[in-house]
């Protein structure tokens, strides 16, 4: 038996859901679901979410209203569920899911953006620092673990149209890349890199000068998995047909 789960970084939920969410979801029928920067408060969350009565709702919101915000949506209810990492400044931001189910445990997060001058580029290498110690605790369990999500970072050049041109721009900084590197070297294996070696696979696209259509984009958004549990990993890939935000979903099916 297999599950598919997705990740999608929707860029406002409200927004896309004028855009065919609920019908995508009801058509492509996902196990789990993870969105990315929600951007809601809980009283904003829409109505017409109600319509997915086969999928158990957890959110996590910001305390800064119509900024970041994570949900993760399951048929299967979990064991447990956390929005926390135990430290305030990350935990106010509204960008973590923890989900333990029987077999695996599912991390749904929205990784800073460095931006915005040294101060946040410092936040996020923090925040960075502090999903590895909780990823690796959580390894200790021995479960299938699946860390999912906007990482908001391109790992190599083959992730990213235009690399020489955006190597002093954060996303794709060498510190912020090195970040990755080390979770690789943990032994975190790139889910989609793990299937799919070719180049021009991307999963974000900015608005501006039509890049979306001429595919100047950039793969940000990723499953990683500890190597211990990649033997159950089947398939991943990035779903670049589903629209409705500048990222497209990506996603995974396991077996479970």
């Amino acid at each position: 038996m297999t599950q598919k789960i997705w990740s999608w970084n929707v860029n406002g939920l409200r927004a896309v859901m004028k855009k065919d969410f609920l019908a995508t979801i009801e058509r492509e029928n996902p196990d789990i679901l993870g969105l990315q920067e929600t951007k809601l408060q809980e009283h904003q969350i829409p109505e017409e979410m109600a319509e997915l009565s086969q999928y158990q709702q957890f959110w996590s919101h910001a305390l800064r209203k119509g900024y970041s915000g994570t949900a993760l949506l399951s048929k299967e209810k979990p064991l447990s569920f956390n929005s926390t990492f135990g430290v305030e400044e990350f935990d106010t931001e509204g960008r973590i899911n923890i989900a333990e189910y029987e077999t695996f445990i599912l991390f749904n997060i929205y990784f800073p953006n460095g931006g915005q001058g040294d101060e946040r580029l410092a936040y996020k290498l923090r925040f960075y620092d502090k999903a590895l110690e909780i990823m690796e605790l959580t390894r200790r369990k021995g479960k299938l673990v699946l860390v999912a999500g906007d990482y908001n970072t391109a790992h190599k050049e083959i992730d990213l149209a235009r690399p020489k041109e955006n190597e002093d721009v954060t996303g794709f900084l060498p510190i912020e890349r090195a970040w990755l590197d080390k979770i690789v070297e943990y032994g975190w294996v790139d889910t989609f890199r793990h299937f799919d070696k070719s180049a021009e696979q991307y999963s974000w696209w900015s608005y501006r000068a039509g890049a979306r259509p001429r595919n100047i984009g950039w793969r940000i958004d990723y499953f990683f998995v500890n190597s211990e549990g990649l033997g159950r990993v089947k398939n991943a890939g990035i779903r670049q047909d589903i629209m409705g935000s500048d990222h497209c979903l990506v996603f995974v099916e396991i077996e479970v």
